[in-house]
């Protein structure tokens, strides 16, 4: 596998680099390192080409590099170049350094760390620096060799993450290293070995941590590893992040859901935190894959899912305390919707950019699903009016799909006290969205409105206002009905009310 890798970059005119090391450098050694080493042992897909070149002075390496294209260096000591080979997109940059030795103070802190770059080191010194054994591996391109001294290639093949050296020290060097173990343990399928599982638990406060009143590790760092994780196994996730004490230290709000009893006629599976690890399965169910299609799971789903029900800690009322007739949650939609915005905008979620759709998280949208999961149950869905409908369910500006797929989620989680869970108000829900969409070209659309504010203004002779919006409303009701086709039936069904001043 990598020699064929090998074979791929010796013919690809973004490497043509390579050839000019070699014939300025003879001694030269170039060595493909990180993740992508890793993946091809495990045949997954990397685009991430990051090298390692020996023997040769970083001056004399950006030299050669800028006759090829572009490139930015990245501190001095650091010994790291940005090159984007002409005609290559900037957004994707190869990483070309020097060997490197780190030297951290110990505070956790991922910039508190004294890194010297060196041509001359050996390239097993420069693997030492490195998080995990099966990230510390190098191909050397040239000879065709593999270099393993910490034998991650027999990690990857039992599929065992273990830190290179002591856990405890390797994680002071850097904390957010902890939730990169997470990370991959959910991306890679790999167990977390058990020391190391140990530490990461031991030692998951410091991810809260801060140092004149800056967190040691950047939020933003926190949202990348915790989304990632979440997309990549949604209750490994949830089962890791709660057992290595993650969830306590940045948010225990979550926790509020463990021990929340429900009415047992309605939620035979358990508690809240029992029923949220449930929707969070459902949402992995041949089920779910069969009513949806098998499109990716976005952050925007499992994020609206696993705080669906988090305002139900926080509005319980009991007979025996609250002397209600059973126990209710009222308003918790609203409550959860507050707490969670709060949570994501906290851990800063919305970390990754929007035309990301598969990570990006809008704490906002994700409010508003939460918000509104109850939309269009306990028969509401019967007596709703279409432009309501498309409101909440075929919206092009509201996340309109995430919420039926986050309600399907609820849903399946809910098992009444037969052992069944109850999809009549679901079923509703759907047969009045392929009503109004069968009528559009893009049936997940809603067909485009027959008029505008202007035609109103123009027959009903009013100035504008708030009228208007409610008589558009009136008119695109009568259209998602089926009773007017198009514009000419719009005016004319206007006309005969009685609108007029």
């Amino acid at each position: 596998m990598l020699a064929k890798l090998t074979l791929q970059i010796t013919r690809k005119k973004e490497f043509d680099f390579i050839k000019d090391l070699k014939k300025k450098f003879p001694n030269a050694e170039l060595y493909l390192v990180g993740g992508m080493v890793r993946d091809s042992f495990l045949k997954r897909e990397s685009k991430d080409f990051d090298f390692v070149v020996r023997n040769v002075p970083l001056k004399q390496l950006e030299r050669i590099l800028k006759t090829r294209g572009v490139v930015h260096l990245v501190g001095k000591t650091f010994g790291v170049l940005k090159f984007v080979p002409r005609g290559a997109s900037a957004l994707d940059p190869i990483d070309i350094a020097l060997p490197r030795t780190d030297h951290a103070f110990g505070t956790g802190g991922y910039k508190d760390v004294d890194t010297q770059s060196d041509p001359s080191l050996p390239i097993e010194q420069d693997l030492l620096r490195r998080d995990f054994t099966v990230n510390a591996l190098a191909w050397n391109v040239l000879e065709q060799k593999i270099v393993d001294p910490y034998h991650g290639v027999k990690h990857i093949k039992s599929k065992m993450l273990r830190t290179v050296g002591d856990p405890i020290e390797r994680f002071h060097e850097d904390f957010t290293r902890m939730l990169r173990g997470i990370r991959f343990a959910c991306q890679l399928n790999f167990n977390i070995e058990r020391t190391a599982l140990q530490a990461i638990k031991k030692l998951a406060h410091h991810l809260g941590e801060k140092r004149e009143k800056t967190f040691l590790v950047p939020r933003e760092m926190i949202a990348q590893e915790i989304i990632k994780a979440f997309v990549a196994q949604p209750v490994r996730a949830f089962d890791l992040l709660t057992l290595l004490n993650v969830f306590k230290i940045l948010m225990p709000e979550l926790l509020t859901m463990q021990g929340c009893e429900q009415p047992k006629n309605f939620h035979a599976e358990g508690d809240v935190w029992v029923h949220t690890r449930l929707a969070l399965e459902k949402l992995l169910s041949p089920a779910y894959r069969k009513q949806f299609g098998a499109n990716p799971l976005t952050a925007e789903i499992l994020f609206g899912t696993l705080f669906h029900d988090l305002g139900k800690p926080y509005t319980m009322q009991t007979p025996e305390k609250d002397g209600t007739d059973r126990i209710r949650f009222n308003n918790h939609d609203s409550v959860g919707a507050e707490k969670a915005q709060a949570i994501m905008k906290r851990l800063s979620f919305s970390v990754f950019p929007k035309t990301d759709t598969l990570l990006h998280v809008d704490p906002d949208r994700v409010g508003w699903i939460i918000r509104n999961h109850l939309v269009g149950y306990r028969n509401d869905i019967d007596v709703m009016r279409e432009s309501t409908v498309e409101q909440y369910f075929i919206s092009s500006t509201q996340p309109s799909d995430s919420l039926i797929k986050v309600q399907y989620a609820d849903t399946a989680a809910t098992i009444h006290e037969n052992g069944r869970a109850d999809f009549s108000s679901f079923r509703k829900i759907l047969k009045r969205v392929r009503v109004i969409t069968k009528k559009s070209r893009n049936r997940k659309q809603a067909p485009p409105p027959l008029i505008s504010g202007h035609d109103v203004m123009k027959i009903v002779k009013i100035q504008p206002g708030p009228r208007i919006g409610e008589i558009l409303t009136l008119v695109r009701d009568q259209q998602l009905a089926g009773k007017i086709a198009n514009k000419e039936q719009a005016l004319t069904w206007l006309k005969k009310q009685k609108y007029h001043d």
